[in-house]
């Protein structure tokens, strides 16, 4: 059983897809199809659907495909689509009467975000949002890697954490099952802390460089301080930083974090109140050891 907003892998009812923006999507490096559910959607007018575009087209997307179900379903798309293809994606996320479903075609990366900028609008469309409550939960199971758009293996968020099962994960699982022990704790959509249990041994650190392409030199170049570190004996250790100004622009329901930090800077990172930044003369720069060469 599928439940509403969750974004679902459907690039396999469309593998062999007539609609040009699939088959476009499946043919690149990496592409995807992925198809979000939102359950009692269905009476989304014209003008929210073309909202829900934009804010797709923002976050990277080159539009946003949908299927209304009434009836029966109804969208501009379905005249490029099968039967096979209606049937295959209605089961795939559990569609029903009254609901609507939105398509991400593109890399995995920007189909994920641009689908989930979508369902947090319209978890705000239908009211879903109550901002005098604060909803907390704990995010885990973070994979240690993951495919980029290039298709090569990477980290999926921290170099540094210990990935789940140690050296033998490392040695003997495909690198995209193998988890990452991080979590973060999350208030309302927003990452209030993030830590994990961090990478203490040496040996586990290069194997896990390795796996993305780096070799020993070049963790002993960019990391050598920490891997000199390691051989002196660290325990196991970890930990979490927490963000107290995220937490009050949530709780004081504000639109942006500027309206809580004590000296905010403006969109040209400029601090209007303290006049920063700001020339310096030629006294401070010796100071510094600081030179500025003009070009051309």
């Amino acid at each position: 059983m599928r439940f509403g907003f969750e974004i679902v892998d459907a690039s396999h009812v469309f593998a062999q897809s007539e609609f040009k923006v699939f088959a476009d999507a499946l043919a690149m490096n990496g592409g995807i199809v992925n198809a979000l559910k939102i359950d009692g959607a269905g009476t989304f007018s014209r003008s929210e659907i073309d909202d829900l575009t934009e804010t797709a087209r923002a976050n990277g997307a080159k539009g946003l495909a949908y299927i209304i179900y009434e009836d029966e379903p109804r969208s501009p798309i379905l005249k490029f689509m099968t039967s096979e293809e209606i049937t295959g994606v209605t089961a795939a996320v559990g569609a029903q009467k009254g609901d609507i479903v939105f398509f991400g075609a593109d890399t995995f990366n920007t189909a994920s975000k641009a689908l989930g900028a979508v369902r947090s609008a319209c978890g705000e469309k239908l009211g879903l949002k109550d901002p005098n409550k604060a909803a907390w939960l704990w995010v885990t199971d973070f994979p240690m890697y993951e495919k980029g758009d290039d298709r090569k293996i990477d980290f999926a968020h921290n170099p540094f954490s210990m990935p789940d099962g140690g050296m033998e994960s490392l040695q003997t699982k495909d690198p995209l099952d193998i988890g990452a022990n991080q979590y973060d704790l999350v208030c309302n959509g927003y990452e209030m802390a993030s830590g994990a249990i961090r990478n203490h041994k040496p040996e586990i650190m290069y194997k896990a460089f390795e796996l993305v392409g780096y070799g020993n030199e070049v963790v002993d170049k960019k990391f050598g301080h920490m891997i000199k570190a390691f051989e002196y004996g660290v325990p196991p250790h970890g930990g979490m930083a927490f963000g107290l100004d995220r937490l009050l622009m949530v709780l004081f329901d504000l639109p942006n974090i500027r309206d809580i930090y004590a000296f905010p800077k403006n969109g040209n990172a400029q601090d209007m109140m303290m006049g920063s930044p700001s020339e310096v003369d030629d006294n401070q720069l010796k100071e510094l050891g600081i030179n500025i060469v003009k070009r051309g």
